[in-house]
């Protein structure tokens, strides 16, 4: 006998917002507790109502919401801004480089702290980015350290090893020297999972401090010769390059 086809069940009218790429979850709570979303006619005031984006006809300010052409950016992250779109501390964001730009509502795939940099990927794409963050997927990440030691094999052995940190296991799938000064070293760190501030927390427990940590590649994509503060449209081909390596 075939079993029945799944049930879709639907998701509360500010996650569905989010996944249509209309605006974040956060901003589609405001705007349904505003009484600014009809769903089939009806202000809705509850921003978990369920609702299924593929049968119900929601508008905002009386204007039907569609889904977004999907659209996925590389951006090369300055140092000192936050991967968020609203920070209630007032520092400024990444969403400082996409202004002007028209873009749909696109959202980080993953986190680079404040004082990190490099390649960042953003996009409207849920069941994309959910892939990409997937732990299961391994995509591997790979980072520029510069750290203010030298690279001894005592380090990069301690390093390969890892280390448990409040709890959680820190690893790494590779490490190597890329150059070393007399003070300092530049490694090259590949990860193919990422907790918060995994690469700092790590050196930190084996006495070591990071001076910059640039991400530069995302699985084979990697972020070349973009500017800092630059965006651009990922290629068919690098999309096609990173759905494959997920």
């Amino acid at each position: 006998m075939a079993s029945a086809a799944p049930v879709e069940r639907g998701h509360g009218i500010a996650r569905v917002l989010s996944k249509l790429g209309y605006c974040s979850r956060t901003q589609g709570e405001a705007l349904v507790r505003a009484g600014r979303v009809r769903v089939d006619g009806r202000v809705v005031h509850d921003p978990e109502h369920r609702t299924l984006a593929s049968a119900a006809r929601i508008e905002v300010d009386g204007r039907p919401v569609a889904a977004e052409a999907p659209v996925t950016l590389m951006l090369n992250k300055p140092r000192g801004l936050v991967t968020t779109r609203d920070d209630p501390e007032g520092r400024d964001t990444i969403y400082r480089c996409l202004e002007g730009l028209g873009l749909p509502h696109v959202s980080p795939v993953g986190r680079l702290d404040k004082a990190s940099e490099g390649l960042l990927l953003l996009t409207n794409d849920t069941v994309f980015a959910q892939r990409l963050l997937d732990p299961a997927s391994h995509v591997p990440k790979t980072y520029h350290v510069q750290i203010d030691r030298s690279a001894d094999e005592a380090l990069l052995a301690g390093i390969r090893a890892g280390v448990e940190d409040r709890g959680e296991p820190l690893a790494v799938r590779s490490v190597r020297v890329l150059r070393e000064g007399e003070r300092t070293a530049w490694l090259e760190i590949v990860l193919d999972e990422g907790r918060n501030r995994h690469i700092r927390r790590l050196l930190a427990a084996l006495g070591t401090d990071t001076l910059r940590l640039v991400r530069v590649s995302i699985g084979a994509l990697a972020l070349g010769d973009l500017p800092k503060g630059a965006v651009r449209p990922l290629t068919p081909d690098e999309r096609a390059l990173l759905e494959r390596t997920s």
